[in-house]
């Protein structure tokens, strides 16, 4: 049915060839020149019959009839501007240009321009923006009409091409079976040429919808958000504070980011699926193709850019360059996004964020020079099991941990050691190193202030204590300050073991002023590369005297004995009647713990009785030259070691008064002290005169102490000590006669008389805290030296490896009970006598003494069990003994 019957052309006559089917529509005719025709999107079911020549006459001259509906203008006015929009145009001059179009009378654009109200102008400033955002929604909506003109434009034509090449398929198919079947044949194509067209047109329509659900689903939320800003910046006051609507949502955006760590790979899937579908629509409002397969055409353009040189047409090249556009977005954030997860993720084990997974390791919490030593002891402790785990957590770099522990000139035997950084004080870097699982715990005191250190370890224990899962291992503490032992036990519980290290340090000072060269006795039974205390249980020497069990080890020295019955309590150098009771655990001095056993008794010979010979002790007059924070309890131990009488001098450059405060302040009681003398003197111990002005020849002992002033620099400390050392020994050496440097109670050319030799006269002991100024002097001689680090990193280790040892340290290191002694032979041996070492240790046991080691009279060293126990000798009255005895 035609579209305007009143103007088509009349049918043609019919012809005598009937059979031969008119020309098509579409071509053009010998006798009239026809245009393609541009049909808009259908809208009817009526069939499609292009228009000639004829009917594209140009619109009639308006005639003066028609200009005298306007109003009366003047000649000089301006004639009124054309209407904002295009009537609605009739479907049979679609093809027609626009500007064949009939405008609106002037009289009635002048009409409505008069009817309109006047608007008032608005002068304030948020007005005049409010104007020109809407003009510029205005210039953004009429662009935005003509880009969809312009693909409508486009799209009807291909939606003509694509009816002309249904017409052409079903005229070439009506002529073949005109051919072949006759006029039914021709009726019958016709009817479904006409239903192919009939179908298409709510095809048509549909892709016309999917463009449109496109564009609108891509514009719609600017013009939203565009929108909704400008309402709320309109109806919000002036002077208001109000946040904006955008600021907001932008704020939710950013929070959702931050807050959940899977947002950025979903917002980025969010964006690519709705590219991939807003594509797709796209795609199948241009194209021929199905859904499903612009959907996967949409995929192609944003998986790969280049998918897109194959498409035809100006509509399918526009939306294929727009998708391919979004996917390189996409895959600039994808790669983006990638790049910095994996950047992240390399951090991460950079800065050692990621969590152990460890069992049974030993946990190190915190950084100081005592790490080196610590790990070092570590190490060999766990050589016998074929290596162990250490992880190292402070707030310190990663990679700077390992660096500074490869500098370390140690061999690690096999031990694995892991460093995180993290702080102590959170439960959750806690719980990243596995801390509920650890076998021991070390809490390392920082440098600087004793009393801050302490808080911290204290605060540790109270986070260690916090964990939910609960501790399968001990605590060991190092704390500064003797007076904060006690809070740290009360919050830890039977957890917390504490290691002093100024306690320590003062303690093994004290005892090796009194006895030179105990030093490095200490050095061997503290440290894993030698000989160390190791605890057991054996039921086979369950009924045996102590006396017995004493011979019973070929390769270890037994020197106490852990009460069952008494609830573990640790006896050192027990009676000799003891007898071992059921759960008893035998303390000994052993290589390892898996290098020695009971064995069967040796035979020995009868221990023939000596007489017990005391030496009377004298008063002692020591030097003490510097100032620590923990003198006032180095003051009340050397009260019960030394003889009554005794003279201790103070020699620092703090005012007399001011340092009597202090030792009241730290809980000294002058008149409690019984046995020695305080003399105090005020000067600076690096200065020549000042020292001068000292009888240094006149000192048994001198304690060179590292000042509290400097002790937080280790070099600084070492330095002044060594020349406070260096000038003692220099005016003592001018002092003193050279013969009288031998007079002492020892023979000449013993050991111990050698010590004193090279001491002139005077035993130094000096506090050492880098482990590099130890080669100094012992190269040098000069003094009998004590290196505090290595020793309380020894002490720490040994702890750890087993709290019980804590206690055995404590009895020794204690003014009560036992402590190591240096005995000479004579007090166990006459003269030309050969006994070996089993033998001697029984004739200690006379005066309830355990013989644990010796020094023989050329050796640089002394032989803590000795390997050979059974063979006899003659020992030398240059020999000294090692052993463990109550203090005299």
């Amino acid at each position: 049915m035609p579209l305007d019957p009143d103007n088509s052309p009349p049918p043609p006559p019919p012809h005598r060839d009937w059979f031969f089917p008119p020309a098509p529509p579409f071509l053009p005719s010998s006798s009239s020149r026809t245009l393609a025709h541009r049909t808009p999107f259908p809208s009817t079911s009526r069939s499609y019959k292009p228009y000639s020549l004829a009917d594209r006459r140009p619109p009639p001259t308006p005639t003066p009839r028609s200009r005298s509906r306007s109003p009366h203008p003047s000649p000089e006015q301006p004639s009124p501007p054309p209407p904002s929009a295009p009537r609605r145009r009739d479907p049979r001059y679609a093809g027609v240009r626009g500007g064949d179009a009939r405008t609106f009378p002037a009289a009635a654009t002048a009409a409505a321009a008069a009817a309109a109200p006047p608007v008032p102008e608005k002068k304030s400033p948020p007005a005049s923006q409010a104007a020109l955002r809407w003009s510029g929604m205005v210039s953004a909506a009429a662009i935005l009409l003509c880009f969809a003109s312009l693909l409508r434009r486009n799209f009807s034509l291909h939606d003509q091409v694509h009816h002309l090449r249904g017409q052409l398929a079903a005229a070439t198919a009506k002529l073949q079976s005109c051919i072949v079947v006759m006029d039914s044949s021709l009726d019958m194509s016709g009817m479904f040429s006409y239903q192919s067209d009939d179908d298409s047109v709510p095809s048509r329509s549909l892709k016309n919808f999917s463009l449109l659900l496109s564009l609108s689903a891509l514009y719609a939320p600017i013009v939203i958000l565009k929108y909704i800003d400008l309402v709320s910046k309109l109806r919000r006051p002036h002077d208001s504070e109000e946040v904006s609507i955008n600021k907001r949502l932008a704020y939710r955006v950013d929070i959702f980011l931050s807050l959940h760590p899977y947002a950025k790979p979903l917002v980025l899937l969010v964006a690519t699926l709705l590219l991939i579908g807003l594509g797709g629509l796209a795609l199948y409002g241009v194209t021929d193709d199905s859904l499903s397969d612009c959907l996967w055409l949409s995929w192609t353009f944003v998986a790969d850019a280049g998918n897109h040189a194959n498409a035809e047409g100006f509509g399918p090249k526009l939306v294929s360059v727009s998708i391919s556009f979004g996917g390189m977005l996409v895959f600039a954030m994808m790669l983006g996004l990638v790049t910095d997860s994996i950047s992240e993720k390399f951090d991460s084990l950079r800065k050692g964020r990621s969590e152990v997974i460890e069992q049974s390791h030993t946990l190190i919490l915190g950084w100081s020079d005592k790490l080196g030593s610590l790990l070092n002891q570590i190490s060999i402790a766990n050589e016998s099991l074929g290596g162990g785990t250490i992880v190292v957590m402070a707030e310190r770099d990663k990679e700077e941990m390992e660096a500074d522990i490869a500098k370390m000139e140690f061999d690690l035997k096999g031990t694995a050691v892991i460093c995180r950084s993290g702080s102590p004080l959170i439960l959750a870097d806690l719980k990243k190193v596995s801390v509920s699982k650890a076998r021991a715990i070390v809490v390392l005191a920082v440098e600087g202030n004793a009393d801050q250190s302490d808080a911290r370890a204290l605060r540790i224990v109270l986070s260690l204590t916090g964990v939910k899962e609960g501790l399968r291992g001990h605590i060991v503490v190092e704390l500064s300050d003797l007076d904060n032992e006690v809070l740290v036990k009360l919050v830890g519980g039977d957890l917390v073991e504490t290691v002093v290290a100024h306690d320590v340090i003062g303690r093994l000072m004290i005892q090796c002023a009194r006895q030179p060269g105990l030093a490095q006795i200490w050095e061997d039974i503290l440290g894993f590369e030698n000989c160390e205390f190791y605890i057991k249980r054996w039921p086979q020497l369950v009924g045996m005297q102590f006396e017995d069990v004493l011979i019973s080890f070929p390769d270890a020295v037994p020197c106490g004995v852990k009460m069952a019955a008494y609830g573990g309590k640790i006896i050192l150098n027990p009676d000799d009647c003891y007898v071992m009771q059921e759960g008893d655990e035998v303390i000994v001095i052993a290589e390892d713990d898996d290098t020695y056993a009971p064995a069967t008794l040796p035979k020995v010979k009868e221990a023939v009785y000596i007489d017990i010979v005391r030496h009377e002790r004298n008063p002692q007059k020591i030097l003490l030259c510097g100032m620590r924070r923990d003198i006032d309890d180095m003051i009340v131990v050397l009260d019960a070691f030394l003889s009554p009488g005794s003279e201790l001098w103070m020699f620092n450059d703090v005012p007399e008064i001011d340092r009597e405060r202090k030792l009241i302040d730290g809980g000294l009681d002058f008149s409690r002290l019984e046995n020695i003398t305080l003399v105090h003197r005020e000067g600076n111990a690096v200065i020549r005169r000042h020292l001068e002005s000292l009888p240094l020849e006149s000192f048994d002992s001198i304690l060179i102490l590292a000042d509290e002033s400097v002790e937080d620099s280790a070099i600084q400390a070492d330095s002044r000590s060594l020349a406070t050392l260096l000038l003692i020994r220099d005016i003592q050496a001018k002092r003193l006669p050279y013969e009288e440097a031998f007079r002492g109670s020892f023979s000449e050319g013993s050991w111990m008389g050698e010590m004193l030799q090279a001491s002139d006269k005077s035993v130094i002991i000096s506090e050492i805290l880098d482990p590099r100024t130890k080669n100094l002097l012992a190269m040098s001689k000069i003094s009998d030296y004590v290196l505090s680090n290595e020793l309380v990193s020894m002490a720490l280790a040994m702890v750890a490896e087993d709290r019980q040892i804590n206690y055995v340290l404590e009895e020794l290191f204690a003014e009560q009970g036992n402590e190591l002694q240096i005995r000479a032979s004579d007090l166990y041996l006459r003269k030309d006598e050969e006994l070996n070492f089993f033998e001697v240790m029984l004739r200690a046991r006379q005066r309830k003494e355990v013989v644990i080691g010796y020094r023989l009279e050329d050796a640089e060293r002394a032989i803590i069990n000795p390997p050979d126990k059974v063979s006899r000798r003659r020992w030398s009255p240059k020999d000294v003994f090692v052993a463990i005895a109550e203090k005299e």
